[in-house]
């Protein structure tokens, strides 16, 4: 059984693998961490596991640095395409699926819960294969409370556990209670815009304002 929180998004390029290093940061005094990335497209361009070891200020044992390395930054499905080859999820999850039962995961997605990843299969099938509860990242400004629902009820659609949603950019309070009321979620965080933030900067917005209840504890635990 493998444990900890899937990482998504509302869209790509939204916050999630700022948000996942500071998940390192927030939790790993309280427990063994380690970060994924299964699926990574425009590799030469922009290397998410690199920016978590950076911002998240990583310790070797803290990266599983493993999974599929695509060149050309599109959507998965088509990155695979344009390689010559095809995205099977279930060797993807059987990487960790089988590993220590004492690590916590925190696991990256690319794009969003309905991003495709082959012909026949889309994110939303990795995270029932691993089972982890969802977060979300979502964008904090004008339209995010329709891109929000939208996300959330289809992952319940598929019975995948909601851990909460933390919202980036400018901090929007009538946003935020749309999302929490509607959604029936619980926002866990305001990630403000951070210009080139550095691993300390991420530690300390962390530690001081990303689940300040501890709500993440009882799906980490």
């Amino acid at each position: 059984m493998v444990r900890g929180v899937f990482v998504t998004g509302t869209d790509t390029g939204v916050g999630k693998t700022v948000v996942s290093a500071a998940l390192m940061h927030r939790y790993r005094h309280q427990f063994e961490l380690r970060y994924w990335k299964p699926i990574q497209t425009g590799i030469e361009q922009d290397d998410d596991t690199e920016t978590v070891r950076t911002l998240g200020c990583c310790q070797p044992g803290e990266i599983l640095d493993e999974g599929v390395r695509l060149e050309r930054p599109v959507s998965p499905h088509l990155a695979a395409r344009l390689a010559g080859t095809t995205i099977h999820l279930q060797s993807l999850a059987d990487l960790v699926l089988a590993g220590d039962p004492s690590v916590r995961w925190i696991v990256e997605g690319a794009g969003g819960v309905l991003v495709p990843v082959s012909d026949s299969e889309t994110m939303i099938d990795l995270m029932g294969l691993l089972g982890l509860p969802i977060l979300v990242v979502a964008r904090a400004s004008l339209g995010t409370i329709n891109h929000t629902l939208l996300t959330l009820e289809a992952l319940r659609r598929r019975s995948l556990d909601v851990a909460g949603v933390v919202m980036a950019g400018e901090g929007d309070r009538e946003n935020r209670l749309a999302v929490e009321r509607y959604g029936n979620v619980a926002v866990l965080g305001d990630l403000p815009r951070l210009q080139g933030p550095t691993g300390t900067e991420l530690a300390a917005w962390a530690e001081a304002s990303l689940d300040p209840q501890g709500r993440l504890v009882e799906w980490l635990g």
